[in-house]
């Protein structure tokens, strides 16, 4: 009987590792999709097929992250397309994401890390009158990040494209932004993830606008 009991419990663990691994081997194919997509329509795939994931993986705040951080690359592709009206569907959904996400993981730098960033989308619809309205929350997410994970170099790159898009007027310049993505990549080089999961990217951002030079 025993013996029996201890083969099923053998079993049973590994069964568990088993769908442990299944799990991650899915998420990381899924992830690194996300930058290999095309097109919008590969991005909202994407979201649908994380936001799945999320559901039957009901205590990991992971999918739902990369649901949110799918949508807001398909934001940036329609707004380098200069589709920034469509900006708006795209920050509301990245939003139920995140909201999904941190409800898993309060307190979580780079959840706060995508809101900045979505609200910068809402501003980029009509900036003139949403500057005061987003500016603000943005501000506040990117405040909130760096206090709970001041050498995130995902917040520097945040950081470095504030600067570097905003005239010297009003306190940014190229100059100035170079030097933070220059910043962001000396932290990459010592920055670890909690596991191999987590939220990686920005490096090749950084790496982008210093080849612009």
């Amino acid at each position: 009987m025993k013996k029996l009991i201890l083969t099923f419990s053998l079993s049973l663990l590994g069964f568990t590792a088993f769908a442990q691994t299944a799990y991650e081997k899915t998420m990381t194919e899924k992830v690194g999709k996300i930058d290999a997509s095309k097109t919008p329509e590969e991005l909202t795939a994407l979201a649908n097929d994380f936001e799945r994931i999320g559901t039957k993986e009901n205590s990991q705040w992971l999918p739902y992250y990369y649901a949110a951080y799918a949508t807001i690359q398909k934001g940036r592709m329609l707004m380098r397309s200069g589709k920034t009206a469509d900006l708006d569907p795209s920050a509301e959904q990245a939003e139920k994401y995140i909201a999904k996400a941190e409800a898993l993981s309060p307190n979580n730098a780079e959840i706060f890390i995508l809101k900045k960033i979505t609200s910068g989308f809402r501003m980029m619809v009509d900036p003139m009158s949403r500057y005061m309205q987003e500016a603000p929350i943005a501000q506040s997410a990117l405040a909130k990040a760096k206090e709970l994970d001041p050498e995130n170099p995902r917040i520097t790159i945040l950081l470095a494209e504030d600067a570097y898009f905003t005239p010297e007027q009003y306190g940014g310049s190229k100059p100035k932004g170079i030097e933070l993505f220059n910043k962001a990549l000396e932290q990459f080089k010592t920055y670890k993830t909690k596991t191999a999961l987590d939220p990686n990217w920005g490096k090749s951002e950084a790496e982008f606008f210093l080849s612009q030079k």
